[in-house]
Parts: C-alpha cells; sequence; structure tokens
C-alpha cells in the first residue's frame, strides 16, 4: 500500500486527475470502477477540464459506479447517477451505454446485484476510485462481523445517515442502498482512494495501522496488491 499526504483536497484533485488522465490516454478503452461524496469531486472537475480542452477522451471508456440508493428516482437530485453526470460525464464526450450503475429502483434488488456482479466479472476493472467512510466504509460496505462479497441490498449506519443528511433538504434520506461488495471491489486491477479532513482520521488510522477486521471494511485493502492511499494533512494526522 502507497500512501501520499498532499497539503489539502485541491492537492489531491490534481495528483489522482492527473493519475486518471495518464490512465485514459495509456488505454483509451479503459474500464474505470468510480465512487461519490465530496471526496472525488476536485478529481472528477481535473477529468472534464481535461476532457474539455482536448487531451483526453472518454468516448470509449467504461464505468461502473460503486453503489447507489434504493427507492430514490434516478434523476434525483440526490441519485448518485445525477451526481455522475452532474460532476463528470455531462462535461465529457462519453457514451451513455458505457455508463453503469446499480438500479436502486429495481423490483428484484437480490437479481439486480446479481446481474451487476456478473458484468463486473465481464468487464474487470482496471482502476477503481474509493473514499472512506468516518466508519470505514468503502462504497456503502458498512462495519459488520464478516466481509462481503458480491453486490447487495444494505442498511445505512447511523453514522453514514448522519454523515449524508445534510445533502436531503427536501426529500428524506433513504435509509437504503445497493452497493459493490468488498469482493467485487477487491477483483480492481489497481484501487486509488481519497481521503481528506479531520473526520477521516481515525477511519485512515484503523484501515492502515489497525488489524484487517471486516468492523473497518477499508482495512482489507491491506491485502490488495496495488493500492494508493491519497490523504490530506489532516485526513494523515494519527497515521
Amino acid at each position: 500500500m502507497e500512501l501520499i499526504v498532499k497539503e489539502n483536497a485541491e492537492e489531491i484533485g490534481q495528483a489522482v486527475g492527473e493519475l486518471f488522465c495518464k490512465a485514459i490516454e495509456k488505454k483509451p478503452n479503459i474500464v474505470l470502477g468510480l465512487a461519490t461524496g465530496a471526496s472525488p469531486i476536485p478529481t472528477y472537475r481535473y477529468i472534464a477540464h481535461a476532457c474539455e480542452a482536448g487531451r483526453i477522451s472518454l468516448r470509449d471508456v467504461r464505468t461502473y459506479n460503486l453503489d447507489e440508493y434504493v427507492d430514490l428516482p434516478r434523476n434525483d437530485k440526490n441519485s448518485y447517477y445525477t451526481f455522475m453526470h452532474r460532476e463528470l460525464f455531462d462535461h465529457t464526450d462519453i457514451r451513455e451505454e458505457n455508463v453503469h450503475f446499480l438500479n436502486g429502483n429495481a423490483p428484484d434488488p437480490q437479481a439486480e446485484c446479481a446481474a451487476y456482479d456478473r458484468a463486473l466479472e465481464h468487464a474487470q476493472v482496471d482502476l477503481q476510485l474509493l473514499g472512506v467512510g468516518r466508519n470505514g466504509h468503502i462504497g456503502f460496505n458498512e462495519p459488520s462481523n464478516v466481509f462481503t462479497k458480491g453486490s447487495f441490498k444494505v442498511q445505512l449506519t447511523e453514522s453514514t445517515l448522519e454523515a449524508n443528511s445534510k445533502y436531503f433538504d427536501e426529500n428524506p434520506m433513504p435509509h437504503y442502498a445497493l452497493t459493490m461488495g468488498i469482493g467485487s471491489i477487491m477483483k480492481a486491477r489497481k484501487i486509488v482512494m481519497i481521503a481528506t479532513g479531520e473526520k477521516k482520521a481515525d477511519a485512515m488510522k484503523a484501515m492502515i495501522c489497525g488489524e484487517v477486521s471486516p468492523l473497518c471494511p477499508a482495512s482489507i485493502l491491506q491485502f490488495h496488491h496495488n493500492v494508493v492511499v491519497y490523504m490530506d494533512k489532516a485526513a494523515a494526522k494519527y497515521v
């Protein structure tokens, strides 16, 4: 696991954005695993700017997002489908048919998750971007007694609800989501994690310095062969 500490979120966005741009330049049909939340926004803006400037093209890139809320309309301003289009896709030349999400409104969530896992297995993610929750969750894999395998429907913890509810000023925040499992995430050829802010410091300490345990889902990354973790100084204060 490679650890890189930057001054702030903007510096991380530039560094990770450049890493992704170089990966796209090297392999134009690269398969990307993408995350949502505040942490990756500077990275997405860097990639979008590079595409708008004509440096890179996302036309042949395929993407698979980590998770989506359950029972939230796809075009709701807080859906992750909308988030990704607002922060990245709408500013690039990516083709809509190459963009993949779990359908949080699927009538059979179990079948939806199984189909997503088959698609992931076939596609093989080259580069997976991750954030991390205050409680060490990745995707929406919350602290548990066991590490998850494939995609599944999860009930969100109070910690996650508290962290994300600030975005839901009109409709109540969903209490369930569909998410890639830990096993699916770990199959990516390379993983890049972003952690910013002092509220992530305890999670980073547990992930990097603690034992591998499903009580800190991110700690499983200690077992991956190719992980780079970008932290700002606040998130790295205990590492």
